[in-house]
């Protein structure tokens, strides 16, 4: 489907990018794991790569930015996030919400 303001030799990933900050699914070529697909906001597009952010991470436990730690010295307390990077040329279908 081409919408009115892309022209119609338009790329995937000139389609995608419409959809930047928005949740999608993508599903991939790849099997195992990746057969089930990868949902998340959709972070950036290009022509060769989209980015998936997948989990978001822990905000700040305290406002001040006041971080505790453990008898090693290190941080802790949040979890990262996580986030997928995937080929352009490995997606073959991509779904999205319709508002």
């Amino acid at each position: 489907m081409i919408y009115k303001n892309e022209p119609k030799d338009a790329s995937l990933a000139d389609i995608l990018v419409n959809y930047i900050g928005e949740t999608v699914t993508v599903y991939t070529t790849g099997g195992g794991a990746s057969g089930s697909g990868f949902s998340g906001v959709l972070l950036n597009a290009n022509r060769y790569f989209i980015r998936i952010l997948t989990r978001l991470g822990q905000g700040p436990a305290n406002p001040i930015g006041y971080h505790q730690y453990n008898r090693n010295n290190r941080c802790y307390g949040g979890r990262i996030g996580s986030v997928c990077d995937i080929p352009i040329e490995h997606i073959v279908s991509f779904c999205h919400n319709t508002v």
